[in-house]
């Protein structure tokens, strides 16, 4: 296995992963975290308790097509103790923390309001960084602007739920705004210094693999104003408008074999450089409807890492 890269003009051999990865053959969050902070850092899920301009009738009635009441926040918690006590159990000596407002949009309020709700929760010391999930059509130049502003005192991450670059796929999933909105949102997302995470979903109805893996490559070759991304399994939920399609004419989902061989051909497309932040997503147990192989999280990770090494094959593989 050895490949250059176009980045470092180091090999991409093992030792490189090793000495970038962790060992892994794609460059993994938590990867990335060690080597900013020193040590792993876990995730606080918040919800600010804000809407989205996609179910409220700016932009549209009812959401996206796969979004359930709970947003994209579905494990949420609403105050930084009541989610370090969620998590306890799993971190012995305590934080640091990523403080991350994940349910539905997390800039769709007057800027007043996010003045208050964001220093207030860098401010703890074991806060290390700030995680916004939000729309490309709600961060205005005054948002901007704060987000810059707080950039300066601890690291700010904006995450924007792409999906799709086909316009098809996107008016269908109702997401409501359009491919230049995007461009634009991370043009200025980028002047101002903040890190870039794009969402996107695989196995989206009507989508082939080559039009799945045609969003892969846009957002690979918006790299490095892209600075991590979040590949997606689709989960079909109960009390969802897909949801409802799919108990009344059920749609091809991906098999497991099938999605673990697919998301290695995508690390394959991303460049070395970009972090992975996700490989498949957690799609609460209650609401899931399909697939059901998707509720076993470790296995699927367990199911792609095996791939990677029957294909001998890693992240930037075939990036050009």
């Amino acid at each position: 296995m050895h490949r250059s890269c176009e980045i470092t003009k180091e090999p991409i051999d093992r030792a490189y992963m090793e000495k970038h990865w962790d060992g892994r053959p794609y460059y993994a969050l938590h990867a990335w975290l060690k080597q900013t902070f020193g040590t792993k850092v876990y995730k606080l899920a918040l919800d600010a308790g804000m809407s989205c301009p996609n179910r409220d009738g700016r932009v549209g009635y009812g959401g996206c097509i796969f979004c359930s009441a709970g947003g994209s926040g579905e494990f949420a918690h609403g105050q930084i103790e009541a989610a370090k006590k969620l998590i306890s159990g799993k971190i012995p000596d305590g934080g640091p923390y990523i403080a991350y407002f994940q349910s539905f949009t997390n800039t769709y309020a007057p800027v007043s309001r996010l003045q208050e709700l964001f220093p207030a929760a860098i401010q703890p010391e074991e806060i290390a960084a700030l995680s916004i999930a939000t729309r490309p059509d709600c961060l205005e130049p005054e948002k901007i602007r704060l987000l810059k502003e707080l950039n300066r005192k601890k690291p700010v991450w904006v995450e924007l739920g792409l999906q799709t670059i086909h316009p098809k796929t996107a008016a269908w999933i109702r997401r409501g705004y359009d491919i230049s909105c995007f461009e634009e949102t991370v043009r200025q997302l980028k002047e101002a210094g903040l890190t870039v995470i794009v969402h996107l979903i695989l196995g989206l109805p009507g989508e082939t693999k080559d039009q799945m893996l045609q969003s892969v490559d846009y957002t690979a070759h918006f790299s490095p104003a892209i600075d991590g991304i979040k590949l997606q399994l689709l989960h079909v939920l109960k009390g969802t408008d897909l949801g409802e399609i799919y108990e009344r004419e059920p749609f091809p989902v991906f098999s497991l074999e099938e999605y673990a061989d697919f998301v290695v051909t995508c690390l394959e497309h991303l460049p070395p450089s970009m972090v992975i932040h996700r490989l498949t997503g957690d799609g609460p147990k209650r609401l899931l409807i399909a697939p059901e192989w998707s509720a076993d999280k470790k296995r699927v990770l367990n199911t792609i890492a095996r791939r990677l090494r029957e294909r001998d094959s890693w992240q930037g593989k075939a990036y050009r």
